[in-house]
């Protein structure tokens, strides 16, 4: 197993074991998003639009705000508006102003969304099987809940300042 510094050619060691461990979960994210974006190519969509249109189909009829979506995104981005205008276009998610409130716009996914997600299920469960089924049961159980401890100081303060 390629320790992370031959991996991005580090000669020095790193600063402190905070530093190699933050700089690795980086990199692991990067490589695996990376592979996923290139799987995702075929279908058309980016693993940020999969994500959405998983939250909308989970969602059901009555949809989702703008903000709710956000919230719910494994990965933020800058411009949810955005994100949902490309999926729009694509005909996978519609938006309509709330009768009641037309401040607010319920983004729900379309037939079209539905059949891609679809298509895309198994693909995805196997992609993820490759990309981490090697682990096994135990040490993913572990992975997990060690991921989980880390993100939970941060996703206090983020959580704070909404």
């Amino acid at each position: 197993m390629r320790s992370l510094r031959d991996e991005i050619k580090q000669s020095k060691p790193f600063a402190s074991p905070e530093q190699e461990a933050m700089l690795s979960l980086e990199r692991t994210a990067a490589v695996l998003v990376h592979q996923m974006a290139q799987e995702f190519e075929a279908y058309g969509v980016t693993p940020t639009q999969y994500n959405v249109l998983r939250i909308l189909r989970g969602a059901g009829p009555a949809g989702l705000c703008r903000y709710e979506i956000r919230d719910r995104l494994v990965a933020q981005v800058p411009d949810v508006t955005r994100l949902l205008d490309r999926l729009e276009d694509a005909g996978l998610v519609e938006r309509e102003r709330d009768e009641t409130d037309r401040r607010q716009v319920k983004t729900r996914i379309t037939r079209e969304g539905l059949a891609l997600l679809a298509r895309m299920d198994a693909p995805v469960l196997d992609m993820h099987q490759r990309m981490l089924g090697h682990l096994g049961e135990k040490k993913l159980k572990a992975l997990i809940e060690l991921l989980a401890e880390v993100r939970e100081p941060a996703t206090e303060e983020i959580g704070d300042r909404r």
